[in-house]
């Protein structure tokens, strides 16, 4: 079958009912998010999948690694036992859309930086922190060596909990994310620490470091200015300046709030009306913002910044998914191997048994 158009789509999606799942992340176009079931950033639409017990099926709208922890929580051994061995296939509605940063940090490097680093300290004494923005290998690695998955949303708990676990942290992929966290935690910036993959060097002073920081970055958020939201709130000083925290920290330090995703929209839905702001981060989100919140005034941090890959969840990128799982092709099926499933799963639950 082929569907052509909305009206054709929904006739087709409402015979699968609650049998099927769409999920899409706030960063893809209104149109497709328009067409989904549940939207949420990361951290909700993990905890959607890992509750959500009566689907047989998942579509994401998002990127790769969303769909691999989406795989790896609903197909958990527990879950399976509960359906007689019946997995729920999980496909992603545009297998084109990847993450630059995820894609920073891979299997080979990470290992060869473990190494490294224990030719100097004891890594029995640190702990791995990926970003959920990361791929199942890596979540996998952290899970083999009693480490954990965090989100924008919940960085700093994980952190806390970490250091409690060990007295230093090595932190995936996102630097901007695990720089901004430690320094609100307090941490001195002589004990955060980079470590620089190309050069392959050990910072002198890693034997006091409690935060090692991979050298990775969202490219969407890396590009946004501090220079220009100076000059915005400059030119428009009743203003609020919201950034996410994978902003680079000259430019979180001059915001009046940083967050999640789900943080700068709740920021925005409890605002009054006539209140002014400057968001930085990903367009397509702030696009929506404004035209849901009218009474507002709310202008992009710089020009528009969307990310190229969530935009790739087109409508018929979606109804394409629909198609395969009418079909039975599953083209765009995301399926995490066991192995890596089963080590990424304990770093994910560490996570979401913090709350």
């Amino acid at each position: 079958m082929k569907i052509h158009d909305v009206q054709e789509f929904r006739s087709v999606r409402a015979q699968w009912g609650k049998k099927l799942l769409i999920l899409g992340h706030y960063y893809i176009p209104d149109e497709t998010i328009a067409l989904t079931d549940r939207q949420g950033d990361s951290l909700a639409l993990s905890q959607i999948a890992a509750a959500d017990e009566t689907c047989e099926a998942i579509i994401f709208c998002g990127v790769h690694f969303m769909a691999e922890t989406a795989d790896i929580l609903a197909n958990s051994p527990e879950k399976l036992a509960k359906r007689d061995g019946k997995r729920i296939p999980v496909i992603l509605s545009s297998m084109t859309s990847g993450c630059p940063m995820a894609d920073m940090a891979n299997m080979a490097e990470v290992t060869e930086c473990w190494n490294r680093l224990g030719e100097l300290v004891n890594t029995e004494d640190i702990l791995p922190v990926t970003y959920v923005n990361s791929s199942a290998e890596i979540k996998a690695f952290c899970g083999r060596h009693g480490g954990v998955v965090c989100t924008s949303g919940n960085a700093r708990r994980v952190l806390e909990w970490a250091l409690k676990q060990k007295s230093r942290i090595l932190f995936l992929p996102d630097q901007h994310l695990g720089r901004n966290t430690a320094l609100e935690m307090g941490i001195p910036r002589e004990q955060i620490v980079m470590w620089k993959k190309v050069e392959g060097a050990l910072p002198e002073n890693i034997k006091n470091a409690k935060i090692i920081l991979w050298e990775g970055f969202c490219p969407v958020h890396n590009q946004m200015d501090a220079q220009k939201a100076a000059e915005l709130k400059t030119e428009n000083p009743n203003a609020k300046l919201i950034v996410h925290p994978e902003c680079v920290q000259e430019l979180v330090c001059q915001s009046e709030s940083a967050g999640s995703t789900a943080f700068i929209i709740k920021e925005i839905q409890n605002a009054q009306s006539g209140d002014r702001f400057i968001i930085g981060t990903e367009s397509h989100l702030v696009e929506r913002l404004k035209n849901e919140y009218p009474e507002l005034s709310i202008q992009h941090l710089g020009k528009p910044h969307p990310c190229e890959d969530m935009a790739r969840n087109t409508p018929e990128s979606l109804f394409s998914a629909l198609e395969q799982l009418e079909n039975d092709t599953l083209e765009n099926l995301v399926s995490v191997p066991n192995e890596i499933a089963k080590d990424a799963r304990i770093a994910l639950e560490n996570m979401l048994n913090l709350g």
